[in-house]
């Protein structure tokens, strides 16, 4: 057959990819529109008033985190919050994370020290040791943290006593993410956009509906609600154990809601693309229960529909291009609209369909390795890819 017989299907099949380009484009730019708008700030949630608040127990996991940690505990001790509880698990380290709690433990007495010097079979290290802190803690409220994470003096009255006002049984929150370069932001910009399509974060408050949250930086749960659904213990394998936990407090049938945390809750995310790769090599597989065909389905669709059309807009001729060019713009401005409420340049709108090339490399990347190395290693610790998938919520 000819180039000629052939051109004018192609131009069929490139004219219905376009508008389906083009509708998905406007699809996704409303709901993440209707998502915004449905999520609270933190920063806007009233101060509690001449009210006693429950005691709160904080809960972090260290390891190897002597460049950030000093900075963390002194804004966690800075909190304003009464007889908050600061439990920190030092998780093994071998530099000088140990030596700095130690240190810090005896000048701010609210700071509850406790050292992990071995791991028990069949636990992600991490998450042994968010348990083990849950355990040394006696908060009626528990907030499981990360142990680089800034607060703001009042995030933690506002997200309590938005919970309390709500009635909610775990309350996560974004953070704002703070980064090294204009790139790195843009990746973050569009990791958040795959985040809130994934997850939905608008429907999980609904009782009805079985989305659910959670979120590294800030999960805040109720102390006998962590108990009834078993603790860590169930998703004691999980390397995306934050977004897990909310899995098991919607099934087992308790509130849950997220609040934007912009100006309240900071991190240093990853200082630079090598650690951003590396870093999520371990979970970007178990995100979707290391199923390899969603993987290679999900990466295929994003570049055909955020990589593609950016091409397409230079080589493709007729009424296509001009579709392919309104899904360009479509998601230029709903990437920019993220950008906006991250506090993060509107130019990095403009690296969308360079990150989400990125980002599908990272996926595929931790696929393989996942399967070349039977497995992850996370904490200087191998896991096996059996024992991993064993560990289904």
């Amino acid at each position: 057959m000819e180039w000629a017989q052939i051109w004018p299907v192609v131009q069929w099949i490139l004219l219905i990819h376009s508008v389906a380009a083009a509708c998905l484009s406007l699809a996704v730019a409303v709901v993440l529109s209707h998502s915004d708008r449905s999520i609270k700030r933190l920063a806007d949630a009233p101060l509690p008033q001449g009210e006693a608040l429950p005691r709160i127990s904080l809960i972090a996991a260290a390891k190897d985190e002597e460049r950030n940690i000093e900075q963390a505990v002194r804004s966690l001790v800075a909190i304003d919050y009464p007889e908050l509880q600061i439990t920190l698990v030092n998780d093994r380290s071998r530099d000088r994370t140990g030596e700095i709690l130690a240190r810090l433990a005896a000048e701010f007495p609210q700071l509850n020290v406790v050292t992990v010097t071995e791991l028990p079979a069949g636990w992600l290290g991490k998450n042994h040791a968010l348990q083990l802190g849950a355990e040394h803690s006696r908060g009626e409220w528990l907030l499981f943290t990360d142990a680089d994470i800034i607060f703001e003096r009042s995030a933690l009255r506002r997200a309590i006593g938005y919970a309390l006002e709500h009635q909610i049984d775990h309350l996560a929150s974004t953070p704002d993410v703070q980064m090294k370069s204009w790139l790195l932001h843009a990746f973050v910009v569009t990791f958040s956009i795959y985040f809130t399509l994934f997850v939905k974060p608008w429907r999980v408050r609904d009782p009805r509906r079985p989305e659910h949250i959670g979120i590294g930086a800030f999960n805040l749960i109720r102390a006998d609600v962590y108990q009834k659904i078993g603790r860590h213990e169930p998703i004691r394998m999980r390397p995306d154990d934050d977004l897990k936990l909310g899995k098991i407090v919607k099934k087992n049938g308790f509130r849950q809601d997220v609040v934007y945390g912009v100006g309240m809750i900071a991190v240093e995310w990853y200082s630079s693309l090598r650690e951003v790769i590396v870093g999520l090599e371990k979970n970007a597989f178990s995100g979707v229960d290391y199923r390899v065909g969603l993987t290679i389905f999900s990466s295929l669709f994003s570049l055909a529909f955020n990589v593609w059309p950016y091409l397409a807009v230079w080589i493709v001729p007729g009424p296509a291009r001009w579709l392919y060019l309104t899904a360009v713009i479509l998601q230029l401005f709903t990437a920019a609209g993220f950008a906006r409420s991250m506090r993060l340049p509107l130019t990095t709108a403009l690296a969308f369909p360079l990150t989400v090339a990125l980002f599908t490399y990272i996926q595929w990347r931790s696929m393989f390795l996942t399967y070349y190395r039977n497995g992850i290693r996370w904490r200087d610790t191998h896991y096996s890819l059996a024992e991993l998938r064993a560990n289904r919520v």
